[in-house]
C-alpha cells in the first residue's frame, strides 16, 4: 500500500498527464470566451477545502502563494501561449516550448511540494499548492481574456 505522501505525488503525475491531454485536445479547437472563464470559476470552487479546519493556512502564506504563482509561474505559460486569429475563429497559438514548460512546472510543484510536506501536513501542503496553481491559471485565463477581447474587438472595427 503507498503512503499518503506517495499517493500525492503520484495524483501530481497523474494529474500533469491528464492536463497535458486536454492541453492538446483544447488546442484543436476554436477558443471562445466560454473556455477561457470556466476553468478559473471551477477552480474556485476549490476554495470550499477552507471550511475545513485541517486546509487552513495563515493568509500570508496564501497571498505569497498566490502572488507566487501569478508572476513566477505563470511567465511562462503566458511567454509561451497566445492567442491568433485563424479565419473567423480565434485559436490558441503555442510555441514548442509549451509542453516543455508543463513538464517543468509539474516537476517544479512535485519536488516544492515533497520539500514543504517536510514542514507542514498534506492539507495544508495541497491547500498551498492550490492557492499557488490557482494564482497561476488566473493570471494566465485573464491575459487570454484580454487577447480575445482585443481581437473580437479588432474584428468588429474592421468589418
Amino acid at each position: 500500500m503507498l503512503s499518503l505522501k506517495e499517493m500525492s505525488i503520484a495524483s501530481s503525475v497523474i494529474g500533469a498527464a491528464v492536463v497535458m491531454a486536454w492541453r492538446v485536445r483544447e488546442g484543436r479547437t476554436a477558443v471562445t470566451i466560454k473556455k477561457i472563464v470556466i476553468p478559473p470559476l471551477g477552480m474556485a470552487t476549490g476554495f470550499c477545502m477552507f471550511l475545513v479546519p485541517n486546509f487552513r493556512i495563515p493568509f500570508a502564506w496564501a497571498g505569497l502563494a498566490f502572488l507566487l504563482g501569478a508572476t513566477a509561474l505563470a511567465y511562462p505559460l503566458l511567454r509561451t501561449s497566445r492567442l491568433v486569429r485563424d479565419g473567423e475563429a480565434i485559436m490558441m497559438q503555442r510555441s514548442n516550448a509549451f509542453f516543455l514548460v508543463i513538464v517543468v512546472l509539474a516537476v517544479i510543484r512535485i519536488l516544492a511540494r515533497s520539500y514543504i510536506n517536510q514542514f507542514l501536513d498534506i492539507d495544508q501542503t495541497g491547500a498551498l499548492f492550490f492557492v499557488l496553481a490557482f494564482g497561476m491559471i488566473l493570471r494566465w485565463r485573464m491575459r487570454m481574456l484580454f487577447e480575445y477581447r482585443q481581437l473580437t474587438t479588432s474584428q468588429l472595427a474592421t468589418e
